[in-house]
């Protein structure tokens, strides 16, 4: 979560017992990348993508100003974890999880969860719930130490086969490229190979899974380095763990593939990969 934005996540994602930090912090990510000014063909609006209508009945004060501003953040995130809990009350006595029923009820509408007794039979609706509910682990810390998996195994022998390719800016491993990558191009390319589907860009493919501790870095995590270390939107580049203190990553322009160390004052933290989260992944913001 954007440093501007973590106490107001941290705050207003405890509103109520159906809402958590990391579930909020997913939807907001999913509704706009963090973007409070974005606005969506339909119209919505802001950091938390509120339609102008929506916002009349439902925006808050949050910042105590004496302004509802549906473009400030201050607003904007209280708001919507406001109209969160309000729809969680809405389908309380509902059948199934409380949790799914509220973002069931914020997609679809409260009504169609009572009528439906639960996440109704709507694809759109049941896609996104399991979006944010997955998307909604990568902003949580893991609580406990989690295993390698094969598909890593098989992304670190994809990214091994590649030491000593030119760095390409853009380059996705083309035939039209010469097979040559960027860091995120390689990191794509590597995941693509086991099955898993990463965004093309580095700080999206920060989201793709729970975030272990440098620790707790085991091979095949996704290792990233960011201009300000307290927003991954700043992320700039990303490699694979190999273990050791290494990983293999496409360094820039003039250089080759090839194993560097993480440690350095740029280091971010690091993603352990996981089928689940990569689909939770929005394509476009």
């Amino acid at each position: 979560v954007p440093a501007a934005y973590q106490q107001l996540v941290q705050k207003w994602g405890n509103l109520c017992p159906a809402l958590s930090p990391a579930l909020l912090a997913a939807q907001l990510y999913q509704e706009s990348g963090w973007n409070p000014r974005v606005v969506s063909p339909a119209d919505a609006r802001g950091i938390a993508q509120f339609i102008p209508s929506t916002w009349a009945t439902h925006g808050i004060d949050g910042n105590g100003d004496g302004k509802r501003d549906i473009w400030d953040p201050a607003d904007a995130i209280p708001s919507a974890a406001s109209y969160d809990c309000e729809l969680a009350k809405y389908v309380k006595d509902v059948p199934g999880n409380v949790s799914d029923n509220m973002l069931a009820a914020y997609n679809a509408g409260a009504y169609r969860v009572i009528q439906s007794g639960g996440v109704p039979a709507i694809s759109e609706t049941q896609n996104y719930v399991q979006r944010i509910r997955s998307l909604a682990e990568s902003f949580a810390a893991p609580p406990t130490r989690l295993d390698p998996t094969r598909q890593a195994a098989g992304a670190i022998d994809f990214a091994q086969k590649k030491l000593g390719t030119p760095y390409l800016w853009g380059g996705e491993g083309t035939a039209a490229q010469g097979g040559r990558f960027d860091c995120s191009g390689l990191t794509q390319a590597a995941y693509r190979s086991v099955g898993i589907s990463l965004p093309r860009v580095a700080n999206d493919q920060y989201n793709a899974g729970p975030h272990p501790s440098r620790s707790q870095l085991l091979p095949g995590d996704l290792v990233f380095f960011s201009h300000d270390p307290n927003d991954s939107r700043a992320i700039h580049h990303v490699g694979i763990y190999v273990g050791g203190g290494y990983m293999i990553d496409a360094p820039r322009t003039g250089a080759v593939i090839r194993f560097d160390p993480i440690d350095g004052a740029d280091y971010f933290g690091a993603t352990r990969v996981t089928e689940d989260g990569a689909k939770a992944l929005p394509t476009s913001v």
